[in-house]
């Protein structure tokens, strides 16, 4: 199983809502892996919102410098690309670390997934991870129904609103796959 390569949002959000414990069972014994620049946006971010310093207290999650050549070559191609004065550099560290040590990086901001699926980086938004620990019967619907709930009360963008995670994943398809 791949290594997964979170970004800075899901994993903020995820603490806010006090349910790490969940992103743990969805991990399913796979690495979890952040980049340096991921560490410290979640630093800025225990500032204004405690409950983050969890992530950063987790023993489950191992951080990452970028450290290879290859590596800081990978993150300078996405930092040309996703990186504006100190925006998205958590972005680029993901994409260039899922990309060095084969990897599958978590992102949900639109840009930096499309700009991974053009690269070839395996990536996946953390609705389909949730999805997917559905599907193999780590989670149950009503777990990511009441999840996603959490989630929104943290104001984390999902494409849905409270208590329509079952409508939309019916509308989508996504259990009779």
């Amino acid at each position: 199983m791949p290594t997964l390569v979170f970004d800075t949002g899901p994993l903020s959000h995820f603490a806010r809502a006090h349910r790490l414990d969940v992103l743990r069972v969805v991990a399913a014994g796979r690495a979890v892996v952040i980049p340096r620049p991921v560490v410290e946006e979640l630093r800025r971010g225990a500032h204004l919102h405690r409950d983050i310093g969890a992530v950063l207290d987790a023993d489950w999650i191992e951080y990452r410098k970028i450290q290879s050549d290859a590596e800081a070559e990978s993150f300078g191609k996405y930092a040309v690309r996703l990186v504006s004065g100190d925006r998205n550099v958590g972005e680029a560290a993901v994409l260039a670390l899922a990309e060095t040590i084969r990897a599958t990086a978590v992102v949900d901001d639109a840009v930096a997934y499309r700009l991974a699926k053009r690269s070839g980086v395996s990536c996946i938004r953390t609705l389909a991870l949730l999805v997917d620990a559905t599907r193999l019967g780590a989670l149950t619907l009503d777990d990511v129904s009441d999840l996603a709930d959490s989630l929104i009360a943290t104001e984390y963008r999902l494409p849905f609103g409270p208590a329509d995670f079952a409508k939309w994943a019916t509308e989508k398809n996504l259990f009779t796959q």
